[in-house]
């Protein structure tokens, strides 16, 4: 294999494009916007460990946390901080289902450590809100996602993670046809390669829409969320953040305690919701988030939604949230099956890899590592 082709520029299709040139491959990456605006810069930037359900799902995000770590060191500009996190329980039947976690045979190594407040302050003195108690993971880490896909790109383009150029970044090609080993692009270019990788992301109509229509049942289904980024805070958070309603979306945490607490409250659970707080580099905070999963999805957003994440992040910080700089909707790709991700082919040397759903930012180079395999 020399060459690969590429479509999709989101965190599926770069962590491809490395995983490529790693193997000494020269890559064609297509991308029918001008750069990415979808999921890949639409979220928080968390490689995160500690929600992983165990066994394969961790070993994946094992190996995913290890590839960024080694990125962040190659390519700085994306911003990769090894800080950990701190989930946080609000009530003692949160603080015993946080207990059970840190019990779990594979505690170590998602690297739990229970503290109780006072601990948790000594890790984050900016946490001056009220709670219970806290699960340090020290395994967890942030990226820069508005800055990662450009700061890779560059990488790239300088010869970065290959054996000297071979990195062919294009841009406003948008992927209209696909036959075996080639892909031609809305200009008439056909782009042929020993193989074609598809990472549409959300778009399951287009270049991957015939392939997923011929499918028994729909393999993958989109999510749509809502997030906001505040002006920078003036206290300092040395790990991200995450809530108790996030013990109830997260699979790590399917201990026989979730079914010991109470019902969530009305407002979190109207957008099933659960708080996810990061720092940004310049101080500000991302605040998230919500899921939607019936479409069609609204073309507006929820001020309600963002009232309760606010709050929620008030109460947990004991003090108030500096304005608002900007809020969007995002929409992922979402197996509908057992999987960790959907990858088929669709025809011989093109093969499709969509549907990480909210574990794409963080598993996305050991997916595409298993691509390669």
């Amino acid at each position: 294999m020399d060459r690969v082709v590429i479509v999709g520029g989101g965190a599926l299709g770069l962590m491809h494009a490395v995983s490529a040139r790693r193997r000494g491959l020269d890559v064609v990456h297509l991308e029918r916007e001008p750069g990415p605006r979808g999921a890949t810069v639409r979220n928080f930037g968390l490689v995160w460990v500690s929600g992983r359900a165990g066994g394969p799902e961790l070993d994946l995000a094992l190996r995913a946390r290890e590839l960024w770590e080694q990125l962040g060191a190659e390519v700085p500009a994306a911003g990769f901080r090894p800080h950990g996190s701190l989930t946080l329980a609000a009530s003692e039947a949160e603080l015993a289902l946080l207990k059970e976690a840190a019990a779990r045979p594979d505690a170590a190594e998602r690297g739990y450590e229970l503290l109780d407040a006072a601990a948790a302050r000594e890790v984050s003195p900016a946490l001056r809100g009220s709670f219970a108690g806290a699960l340090l993971c020290h395994r967890d880490a942030i990226v820069e996602p508005r800055l990662v896909p450009g700061a890779i790109r560059d990488h790239l383009r300088a010869g970065g993670s290959g054996r000297g150029p071979g990195y062919d970044w294009r841009p406003g090609r948008e992927a209209v046809e696909v036959t075996p080993y080639a892909v031609r692009d809305h200009t008439g270019d056909w782009h042929r390669g020993d193989l074609v990788v598809l990472c549409p992301g959300a778009a399951h109509t287009g270049i991957a829409g015939p392939h997923l229509a011929s499918c028994q049942r729909p393999p993958v289904r989109r999510v749509r969320l809502q997030m906001l980024q505040t002006e920078p805070f003036d206290g300092r958070l040395m790990t991200s953040v995450a809530d108790g309603d996030s013990l109830r979306y997260y699979p790590a945490y399917a201990l026989p305690g979730r079914d010991r607490l109470p019902p969530q409250e009305p407002a979190g659970a109207a957008a099933a919701a659960q708080l996810l707080l990061v720092q940004r580099l310049d101080g500000s905070l991302t605040i998230g988030d919500t899921h939607e999963y019936d479409e069609p999805f609204a073309f507006d957003v929820d001020e309600a939604h963002y009232d309760h994440l606010r709050g929620r992040a008030q109460q947990l910080l004991g003090t108030r949230l500096p304005p608002t700089r900007r809020r969007w909707a995002g929409v992922y790709s979402q197996v509908t099956t057992t999987e960790l991700y959907h990858r088929s082919q669709v025809a011989p040397g093109v093969v499709l890899v969509t549907g990480p759903g909210g574990r794409g930012m963080t598993c996305s180079p050991a997916i595409a590592e298993e691509t390669f395999a």
